[in-house]
């Protein structure tokens, strides 16, 4: 770790964090190795019981918001990320287009940078900036035109309530469990509402 810069985990507090590809190549270029990452962060979700709030996966790197885990710590849980990710993407090296690691002069303990940016959530207008700042990102790196047309991303969940390879913790997915809890409230008819017009 650099200098100077601390880690604050077991706050209890969300954290936005980033780690890039090694020199920034574009590792995750392919459908493919977004997949296998995108697996690999639902495994990790589960094992670490970790809340996932949102994510990107862009061609050289990753943009996460999560809580800390319930299993160990955040430092562990990304360290288990990375490394499932890249043992799985150089194995799979002849599915994704050609062989990874001599096409980007890889070695074998090369695939990730080192460290990872982690910043502390402290309220709900950073989560809603950095939640925001991920869902864009491929926009502002020309990778489309809206949102809502990147795939790796947790845009669509928020949009739409779909399911993807990675389960976000979100209304939707709250909604789900109290549902099958048989939880949830009737629905409640309002003085003002619509409901009592038709």
């Amino acid at each position: 770790m650099p200098w100077g810069l601390k880690r604050f985990q077991n706050t209890k507090q969300s954290h936005f964090v980033t780690f890039c590809c090694y020199h920034r190549r574009p590792l995750l270029a392919t459908e493919v190795s977004r997949q296998v990452f995108e697996s690999a962060l639902e495994r990790i979700r589960r094992k670490f019981r970790l809340r996932l709030y949102g994510y990107v996966v862009m061609p050289e790197h990753v943009h996460l918001l999560v809580s800390e885990p319930e299993q160990q710590t955040l430092a562990d849980a990304l360290k288990s990320l990375k490394q499932g990710v890249s043992r799985r993407l150089i194995s799979k090296q002849n599915d994704i287009g050609g062989p990874l690691k001599p096409a980007f002069g890889l070695s074998g303990d090369h695939f990730w940078q080192k460290r990872y940016y982690d910043f502390n959530v402290r309220n709900a207008a950073q989560f809603m900036e950095k939640l925001h700042y991920i869902h864009r990102n491929p926009v502002k790196a020309g990778l489309c035109e809206r949102p809502e047309d990147w795939a790796w991303s947790s845009f669509r969940h928020y949009a739409t309530g779909i399911e993807g390879r990675v389960e976000i913790e979100s209304e939707w997915t709250a909604r789900k469990r109290q549902r099958a809890e048989g939880n949830l409230c009737a629905s409640v008819e309002l003085p003002h509402s619509s409901q009592n017009r038709a």
